[in-house]
């Protein structure tokens, strides 16, 4: 298919024509390189937060909550005996 495309970065298209030239392949070979592998990733957003697992704080953070609460608040820090 030959198509025009639009608004590339100049200097990019440059690099990326004179690495094609050195591989000995031609810049539509790259480009659908390029493509295809943009294709394969994982779609952003369309995961699941039910799919996030949550992690555990390392020690030490246990009143983590209460210290921010304090901190945007402006209440004292509430300490919680360990």
């Amino acid at each position: 298919m030959d198509t025009t495309i639009r608004n590339l970065d100049e200097q990019a298209y440059k690099a990326l024509r004179a690495r094609a030239v050195l591989e000995g392949r031609t810049v539509g070979e790259v480009i659908n390189e390029a493509i295809r592998g943009y294709l394969a990733r994982p779609t952003p957003g369309k995961g699941s937060l039910r799919a996030l697992k949550p992690k555990r704080f390392p020690p030490g953070n246990e009143n983590l909550s209460s210290e921010i609460d304090a901190i945007l608040y402006g209440s004292g820090p509430v300490r919680i005996p360990r």
